[in-house]
């Protein structure tokens, strides 16, 4: 196998066209030949003869002998089982993850094979020592907004907080020289209990990642930057049992009766990893996690072993565990293109946060609420999650509901024949709004705009739906809702916002006799704060909107009423005025 990777990493890197050949041909050195060799020498005692072949520059048989490489490394990754070591999973997990990059329209194929290749193996999560987190067998990784991410059976994480590939290891561990040790420094392993009048709140600081679950959500039990951290009398025991729950490090826990709940505590539910943002891995399901070798893991007192969070940073005190380093090392994920107009699901926060929405909901307002209460009183458990994925998928989100549960016709036959009645369909409008309130999400009124509007509008078909002789159009898509008339967050500028100093732009205005265009001279005057102050009427970088509206831009830019910061200096009002008696070109 490393022969044959190296190959086709002197055939990637020699290839005519560089791209993506020299970039496969980097990742199989750094992930997969380096780890390779460790073996080779290890186990045979010698280092390893590569071989000289000359590179083969035929695209598709380089690709061929990749995926054929593939096969071969995870066939002898299952083979060696539990006895792997960490550096075949590491190579393995890289083999698979580029051969998936560039199957182009075979991906799915290939990953539905190498599944079935490890489908024998238990999943979990072995942390390499100084290295990263190879992870076998757990198909639900998703980023925090609860968006997928493509992995094959083997992935190996980044742990270090270098990787150019996060979440995935490229190989950075062994440049940087991470070191996977415990600081003798870190806050001591100690369990403190917290009684109050109906339950007792169970907390490890040394296991804690600090999120912020708790203080966010349940200030009034859970206090930052005070002592005693918890005062357990301060919530309702319904409010304190959530908080224990979501607690993403296992580091709380509550009593009744001097009895712990830890079965409680723990959720029922699949493995999965949550690639938090600009944070740890949340671990949830109960994923085994072992050291190098197979050895369990250390964890401290009354740690969960089904939800626990994982640093990404390479800075924790308390590694592999989170602790809350990567807020002081200033730890980022790679930031989004700031031209990117974020979906209503991008900007309320995804899945987490409209599932804590909807939890809030179904567990809290409606079971008091005698007008809606009996039409949820024989629910399924999951009915929260499934309204959840809904209102992702409809607000620009994954296909979690159409994926799971079959679309907008299932959607429409929960509601068929219940005959539901208008003060009903209002009500559960106010409740749901309530618990956005609640549940933290965007406040601005752009995202409550178009939330509120879409609860009226999907609550009235729902009505409509619900009554008697009523025949829904078959088979319609799931409808896609987006922001109100273009206003979207930062299309304006707050009234209670800070006052911050103007965006300068560096422009070149045109010679007297140089023709001007929209593109070259026009477009550059139009800062990104100015653009964005009126896309709700029309988009200021865009030559058929500019032009339509150049008169009244003219009028507003004369007088100064535009921008709302500060008027133009007059050579550039020439410039856009010249334009507009040229016949406005692009």
């Amino acid at each position: 196998m490393l022969r044959n990777a190296t190959r086709l990493a002197r055939e990637f890197e020699g290839a005519r066209d560089a791209e993506p050949w020299t970039r496969c041909g980097h990742r199989l050195r750094e992930s997969v030949i380096r780890p390779l060799a460790k073996i080779v020498q290890l186990e045979d005692g010698a280092p390893a003869d590569a071989g000289q072949d000359q590179p083969d520059d035929s695209r598709a048989g380089g690709w061929g002998r990749l995926w054929s490489l593939t096969r071969a490394a995870t066939e002898e990754r299952v083979r060696r089982g539990a006895s792997a070591p960490a550096e075949l999973l590491e190579a393995v997990a890289a083999l698979q993850e580029v051969s998936l990059v560039v199957a182009g329209d075979e991906a799915e194929t290939r990953l539905a094979e190498l599944r079935e290749l490890q489908e024998g193996l238990e999943p979990g999560i072995e942390v390499a020592t100084d290295g990263p987190y190879l992870v076998t067998n757990v198909s639900a990784v998703c980023d925090w907004l609860g968006r997928p991410i493509t992995a094959g059976p083997q992935v190996a994480l980044c742990r270090c907080g270098a990787s150019e590939l996060k979440p995935f290891c490229d190989g950075s561990h062994e440049r940087v020289g991470f070191s996977g040790a415990k600081d003798p420094k870190r806050i001591p392993d100690q369990r403190d209990s917290y009684a109050g009048v109906n339950v007792t709140v169970l907390d490890n600081r040394g296991v804690c990642a600090h999120s912020g679950f708790c203080t966010d959500r349940l200030s009034t039990v859970f206090h930052v930057g005070q002592e005693p951290f918890v005062t357990p009398s301060g919530g309702r025991l319904d409010e304190i049992v959530q908080a224990t729950r979501n607690c993403p490090s296992g580091a709380l826990s509550f009593a009744i009766g001097g009895v712990e709940q830890r079965g409680t505590v723990d959720w029922v539910r699949g493995p999965a990893i949550e690639v938090s943002k600009d944070g740890p891995y949340r671990i949830t399901g109960g994923i085994a996690l072992s050291g190098q070798g197979g050895a369990d893991s250390e964890r401290n007192e009354g740690a969960s072993l089904e939800h626990y969070s994982l640093c990404r940073c390479g800075h924790s005190q308390n590694k592999p565990f989170c602790s809350g380093m990567h807020w002081y090392a200033g730890f980022h994920d790679p930031v989004d293109d700031p031209d990117h107009e974020p979906t209503l699901f991008e900007w309320a926060g995804g899945l987490p946060a409209l599932t804590r929405m909807t939890r809030l909901f179904y567990e809290k307002f409606v079971p008091e609420d005698p007008l809606i209460g009996p039409l949820f009183a024989s629910m399924r458990p999951d009915h929260p999650i499934r309204v959840a994925r809904w209102l992702g998928e409809v607000f620009g989100g994954p296909p979690a509901y159409s994926g799971n549960y079959g679309g907008y016709d299932r959607m429409i036959s929960q509601h068929l024949g219940r005959q539901l009645r208008e003060e009903q369909r209002a009500r559960w409008v106010a409740l749901m709004a309530k618990a956005a309130e609640q549940a933290g999400l965007p406040a601005d009124p752009e995202f409550r705009a178009a939330f509120i509007a879409y609860l009226e509008w999907g609550s009235r078909i729902a009505l409509e739906n619900s009554q008697s002789g009523a025949k829904p159009p078959e088979r319609m898509p799931v409808p896609r809702w987006w922001w109100v008339c273009n206003a979207t967050p930062g299309a304006r500028i707050s009234a209670l916002a800070e006052v911050q100093e103007p965006e300068k732009v560096t422009v070149t205005l045109p010679a007297e006799d140089e023709p001007v265009s929209f593109a070259a001279h026009v477009k550059p005057l139009f800062r990104a704060q100015d653009r964005n102050s009126m896309r709700f009427a029309f988009d200021l970088w865009a030559h058929e909107d500019v032009k339509t509206h150049s008169a009244e831009i003219l009028a507003r830019l004369s007088n100064g009423s535009m921008p709302c910061d500060g008027g133009w200096s007059p050579d550039w009002i020439a410039v856009f005025r010249r334009w507009v008696e040229s016949d406005m070109p692009e």
